[in-house]
């Protein structure tokens, strides 16, 4: 089903539900169980910390994301990259928020479906026969988890239409549950002042601790802008009247029944085992608890699904960015947006698994949560301030965008900051591990440009025709084609032209230089064809969004059949024999894969730099396969990467002995 982006419409309302508000939407089953955990149910905890989960979602997601952050659209895309894409031309340097905001997406995409998952099942624990079914409950989420990854291989597109009822079901369970116990303690609805919110922050002990809990409530605003291409920012901004509405229900629901039931309880681990106390699920009737159960788990696991498609439309925007080594990308169907990694998804299963043995129960994992996020919405304001210097804001509108942002949002990770040695460490790992490698494999690039010498090509055509003429030099291929970074049409690498003329004389009928620009926008796809010598040195320049996958070759044979169709070359080979039969002559691409040369005299730090580059180079799809290419006709030559010489090298020549 197509869904208009650029209007409202009931099954835009619908998918949005489906894909967009899983991770938010799931965040009452643990935000109240970690503000109560070890503190004394009173109004001041209750209700201050309620008016802190109001106003951050007001501020944080209605306000930030849904009214200022949406308009930042990338020809109708979303998402960290896609803000980097339009911003990056103008500030050099925003590689580094953006770096770091994709990593943090990445360490949060690890640690949702586990805290998710688990959150839901738990809920069996409020059945009188399973009240410690604890380790069982390990295993439950270790195999919902292996099923669930294990599916990722086969797309969405099946069962993808049935996510948006099933949200809608749980909402309308939110609001529900929510709105029943209003009137338990009807007082609740102070926590609508702000004045709650500011007295909370101020004066209750250890209340930095618990904007940690707090914050959680917003972990799924980036995703608002994520999957903005997938919705629209109608359908969006829609949408989240009703979402918002349902959670708030659902807080308030919850902080109404602790008043009622549990004041003045210090909900210690005991007392919690003891009572069974579960600011959620004690919403519930008895009867409803395994329907419950059911309808949660499965909208976990429908958020977790919107983590990992996120995760591999980030990878693959990275790579085309130059941030992440190539991967293997599947397509598990046509539908625009599906993706599939496998690497990536045995990584992101991995990973999962350890943090859930690690951490075991929700109330632990809780520690870990909401680090990742906080730093991808830092980054995010920063790029989206530098968006708006871009499209000439008034300054003024500009600083107190930050003013406000930078301030809440660093009291947020101060506030998370308090968990690290809780278990906010294992983020800070997994993140940075991301970081680390989107920013070697951004540095590498850089320092291997030093090495690039670019010539004019139109010095060595002469020499190339010549070559191509010469008949002495058995001939290589009918069609010889290269692939070159040179952005300037005139211009080749002189290692391009070592390797026709030097190397190993290459002799071909015609010469084809294929270059590709990834462009700031997201699914352009176009190109250029420069006839330099007609139906001898052709270059073609391919102009792809940073979302299209460079199948090369399936692109390339596109373009011949445009340029055989308008007659404008002859690509029937020049053998005598086969020409009179007018057989198509063969293609023949040549890869250039560079080593680091031992010849280097490089800094420690670059040296140890490079060394990591290269060993994820081995690791991941060589270079071929990455730009889509068929290997049945590809060569492979290897030359050394120099980029730093050994300058001073003393070799003395000694005296012959005659």
């Amino acid at each position: 089903m197509k869904v208009p982006l650029n209007k409202v419409s009931a099954a835009g309302l619908i998918i949005a539900l489906g894909i967009i508000y899983g991770d938010i939407g799931t965040s009452p089953l643990y935000v109240f169980n970690a503000i109560i955990n070890n503190r004394t149910i009173d109004e001041a905890l209750i209700i201050g910390s309620l008016s802190c989960i109001i106003w951050t979602l007001t501020l944080q997601t209605t306000v930030k994301y849904v009214w200022l952050v949406l308009r930042a659209d990338n020809r109708g895309e979303g998402g960290i990259f896609a803000l980097y894409a339009l911003v990056r031309r103008h500030r050099r340097w925003l590689v580094l928020p953006a770096m770091i905001g994709g990593a943090a997406l990445l360490a949060d995409g690890i640690i949702t479906p586990p805290i998710s998952i688990t959150s839901a099942v738990e809920g069996l624990q409020k059945l009188p026969a399973l009240t410690n079914i604890d380790e069982a409950i390990v295993y439950i989420v270790l195999v919902i988890l292996a099923l669930f990854f294990f599916l990722q291989q086969f797309g969405t597109a099946s069962i993808g239409k049935f996510f948006g009822p099933v949200m809608m079901v749980w909402f309308s369970m939110l609001a529900v549950l929510g709105a029943t116990h209003l009137f338990d303690d009807i007082t609740i609805l102070r926590a609508f002042s702000p004045t709650y919110a500011v007295e909370f922050v101020s004066t209750y002990p250890n209340s930095l601790w618990l904007l940690g809990a707090v914050f959680l409530c917003t972990t799924g605003a980036e995703a608002l802008y994520s999957d903005l291409g997938h919705c629209g920012k109608g359908n969006i901004r829609v949408s989240w009247l009703f979402v918002k509405i349902c959670l708030i229900l659902n807080y308030l629901g919850q902080g109404a029944s602790l008043l009622a039931h549990h004041s003045g309880l210090t909900i210690t681990a005991a007392v919690k085992e003891q009572m069974g106390i579960n600011a959620f699920y004690d919403l519930m009737p008895q009867w409803f608890i395994i329907p419950g159960v059911i309808i949660a788990t499965t909208a976990a696991v429908i958020a977790s699904q919107a983590m990992i498609s996120g995760s591999f439309t980030l990878i693959s925007e990275a790579m085309r960015l130059n941030l992440w080594p190539k991967l293997k990308i599947r397509y598990p169907s046509e539908a625009r947006g599906q993706l599939f990694i496998p690497s990536l998804n045995l990584m992101m299963f991995v990973g999962c698994v350890i943090v859930v043995l690690y951490f075991r129960t929700s109330e632990r994992m809780e520690a870990a949560y909401g680090l990742a996020i906080i730093a991808t919405m830092l980054m995010t304001t920063i790029l989206f301030a530098n968006f708006m210097v871009s499209r000439r804001v008034n300054p003024a509108y500009i600083w107190i965008f930050l003013a406000l942002y930078l301030a809440l949002e660093s009291l947020f990770l101060f506030a998370l900051l308090q968990k690290f040695t809780h278990g906010g460490y294992i983020t800070v790992l997994i993140g940075g591990a991301m970081f680390l490698i989107m920013y070697v494999w951004f540095k590498a690039r850089k320092i291997k440009n030093r090495y690039v010498e670019f010539v004019r090509l139109e010095h060595y055509i002469p020499k190339i025709q010549e070559l191509s003429n010469d008949r002495t030099v058995p001939k290589y291929a009918t069609h010889l084609v290269y692939l070159t970074s040179a952005d300037n049409p005139k211009e080749i690498e002189h290692k391009i032209i070592y390797s026709i003329l030097n190397r190993k004389p290459k002799r071909a009928d015609i010469y084809w230089f294929i270059h590709v620009d990834t462009l700031d926008d997201p699914y352009t796809m176009e190109y250029k064809v420069d006839h330099i010598i007609p139906n001898d040195i052709i270059r073609v320049e391919f102009r792809l969004g940073f979302r299209v996958e460079p199948r090369i070759n399936l692109m390339f044979r596109k373009v011949v059949e445009d340029l055989v169709a308008n007659k404008e070359v002859n690509i029937t080979s020049r053998y005598e024999s086969l020409e009179r039969s007018n057989i198509v002559g063969d293609f023949q691409f040549i890869v250039m894969e560079k080593y680091l040369s031992q010849d280097n005299d490089l800094p420690i730090w670059e040296r140890m730099l490079m060394n990591f580059h290269f060993w994820l180079k081995d690791i991941s799809l060589s270079e071929e396969r990455g730009f889509g290419l068929d290997t049945s006709t590809v060569t492979i030559e290897k030359f050394p990467l120099i980029v730093s010489p050994v300058t001073n090298l003393s070799l003395k020549r000694l005296p012959s002995d005659d």
